[in-house]
């Protein structure tokens, strides 16, 4: 073997080796994380707000159901900021979602999402994280202590145990009825805004049945 050739081999071993050490570097850091190939479903859930303090993404202390839930249809994602696979797009369907229903966020609608890794999210991270997708008010960004967050995820079964292994969820539901749907995959935006509409509507109808009974029953 020429010199020539030698080293042209050299440099493509060298090269593949390189590819391999990232390949391998990729696939621990988003171990088990990868874009999941299933298609969207959902199911009927029953949810347990924990009773502890959390963050927001402005250092507030809040009680999610407490400050959050209780009267207001809620949609709500689990993300982490250094994630870049699934969270990203997550994240994006949530603020499609809060451009749909438009001035209705932050009044009748609450738009939630929580941090799955706490160690590194604090309320800063999430403040510069939520810039990328957040438009307008009614939107609650949380984190807090490990344990807090531990205790939350697990009462609305998204507990994992690896935060990385975590695969795309969002809740959508009414904190009055206790109406709760779980959404798996990337969801379109408009089946989870007709949700909220559906919801809505529920509200609206018990809400008028129960004016109807109160002139009937003075």
């Amino acid at each position: 073997m020429n010199r020539f050739a030698h080293r042209g081999l050299l440099t493509f071993c060298l090269l593949a080796a390189g590819i391999a050490q990232v390949q391998a570097h990729s696939k621990d850091e988003h171990a088990g994380h990868e874009m999941p190939a299933t298609s969207a479903s959902s199911e009927s859930a029953q949810v347990k707000f924990a009773d502890v303090a959390l963050v927001d993404q402005d250092g507030k202390s809040v009680r999610l159901e407490k400050d959050l839930v209780t009267d207001k249809i809620v949609v709500m994602s689990f993300i982490y900021t250094s994630c870049t696979t699934v969270c990203p797009v997550v994240s994006s369907i949530m603020g499609k979602v809060q451009k749909q229903l438009g001035a209705r966020v932050g009044s009748e609608v609450q738009l939630v999402s929580i941090s799955i890794d706490p160690q590194r999210d604090d309320a800063k991270r999430l403040n510069d994280y939520a810039r990328a997708f957040q438009n307008g008010p009614g939107w609650s960004w949380l984190t807090g202590s490990v344990q807090s967050v531990n205790e939350t995820l697990k009462g609305l079964g998204s507990f994992s145990g690896d935060f990385k292994s975590h695969q795309p969820l969002i809740l959508v539901g009414d904190g009055n009825s206790h109406n709760w749907t779980r959404y798996y995959g990337f969801t379109d935006p408009a089946v989870l805004t007709r949700e909220v509409e559906k919801l809505s509507g529920q509200r609206n109808g018990r809400n008028k049945h129960t004016a109807i009974a109160m002139e009937q029953h003075p």
